[in-house]
């Protein structure tokens, strides 16, 4: 059947949240997300997918920014809301939303496009590759110490307006020194501060717990809320990190420190971190932190390709000629082309621009998606679509200019 793919109109709203609902086999108080989202929402940007009249498909991405290593910020776009209803797919419906935002995307000067994927095998057919990794930790807290004296003062702030601002300073000192890490818009800090997002569910209530320095600036803050357990009239209890930032490694060590401490807390578990955290080296007994459900986290792919590459810096010096395969949506089905780019790259910048020479290295996008912030390696990004090598090495080349030493890691989910 004929399949009209468009940005929807404010009165559609309902519609477009039933159909996404239905996709994610959910059934929220639509009307109070309507009416939540209405202020904050850019509908040009909110796109379905009609077939005889009704809402078949959604598709919404929003505005941010993401840091890149050598600490730039690129504009991106960001994906989420993602859903067909059941009785039509197969249909083509994704590939064409996917299309049209990736192509209104690039109109707006967006040169990277980021999601998480609730399907692995989904996005990699239109360019996009598995970027950074994420965890869950989980601490003893009966089961070890910490190394060293407490340092700095621990407070409780209100979780009001004064308290979001308190954190929200910490979060944008931090996230602009961080690669992968991306601009959250004000609705997200109304939801994790249990001011909006309740036609999703019961709102967040919990606790906000900053460490001053010893000049008193806050340098640090933790937003968590407990799971309540008791064996035997005994407190088993849970406390769940919601959000965990410093701006050094005192404030790190002395927010941990206190979280492992607070009364009638057995465990403290900490979803969406860092796989290479740093708690475990504070303490006494580095077994007693766990890093589990380790897998890929925020998913890249490049709409600009020599923007994005001239963006970052480089911890290596070289000069590449990448061909790069580049897979998208389309009106008419998914699509392919190819992207010649010219790349002299050093620790003090790069240069990149489409050129006509001969290629060193063919590589897919998402591939290059994957291995473009550093935390993926490329030599192993390009196994899935395979590559060709025009100059022996340079997959080698280009796999050790990519990588950083530090990987990346985003702690904001959307």
């Amino acid at each position: 059947m004929p399949i009209d793919v468009r940005p929807i109109h404010d009165d559609e709203l309902p519609a477009w949240f039933d159909a996404l609902s239905s996709g994610f086999l959910d059934r929220p108080d639509i009307p109070r997300i309507v009416e939540e989202v209405r202020p904050h929402w850019d509908l040009t940007r909110c796109w379905g997918a009609f077939a005889d009249g009704r809402i078949s498909g959604t598709f919404r991405s929003w505005a941010t920014e993401m840091t890149v290593p050598g600490g730039r910020q690129v504009r991106a776009t960001a994906i989420t809301a993602v859903g067909v209803l059941p009785t039509h797919r197969r249909q083509g419906i994704l590939t064409r939303m996917a299309g049209a935002e990736h192509r209104a995307a690039r109109e707006r000067g967006e040169i990277v496009s980021i999601l998480y994927a609730s399907e692995y095998p989904i996005y990699g057919r239109f360019g996009y590759g598995p970027a950074t990794t994420a965890a869950t930790w989980t601490l003893d807290a009966s089961a070890t110490g910490f190394h060293g004296a407490p340092r700095g003062t621990m407070e409780l702030l209100p979780t009001d307006e004064s308290g979001e601002a308190a954190a929200r300073g910490v979060f944008e000192a931090w996230r602009v020194r961080q690669p992968a890490e991306i601009w959250r818009r004000p609705i997200t800090w109304l939801s994790d501060f249990g001011r909006g997002g309740s036609g999703w569910g019961a709102p967040w209530k919990g606790f906000l717990v900053v460490r001053r320095d010893e000049g008193g600036a806050i340098d640090g803050y933790a937003r968590y809320h407990v799971e309540e357990k008791w064996e035997h009239r005994q407190p088993r209890n849970t406390l769940v990190v919601d959000d965990l930032h410093a701006l050094g490694d005192d404030a790190y060590a002395e927010l941990w420190r206190y979280l492992a401490a607070v009364d009638w807390v057995a465990t403290v578990k900490a979803e969406r971190r860092h796989p290479a955290e740093r708690l475990p080296w504070l303490l006494t007994n580095a077994r007693a932190a766990v890093p589990s459900e380790v897998g890929e986290g925020l998913w890249v792919k490049l709409l600009d390709v020599p923007a994005a590459l001239a963006a970052r810096t480089y911890e290596r010096a070289a000069d590449l000629v990448l061909e790069v395969v580049a897979r998208d949506g389309g009106p008419d089905g998914p699509t392919e082309r190819r992207v010649r780019v010219a790349l002299a790259a050093s620790p003090d910048g790069a240069t990149a621009h489409e050129t006509d020479r001969e290629p060193d290295l063919s590589l897919d996008g998402g591939a290059l998606g994957a291995a473009y912030l550093g935390g993926s390696r490329l030599r192993d990004a390009v196994l899935a679509r395979g590559w060709d090598e025009h100059r022996p090495g340079a997959l080698a080349t280009a796999d050790a200019l990519l990588a950083t030493l530090d990987p990346p890691w985003t702690s904001t989910f959307f």
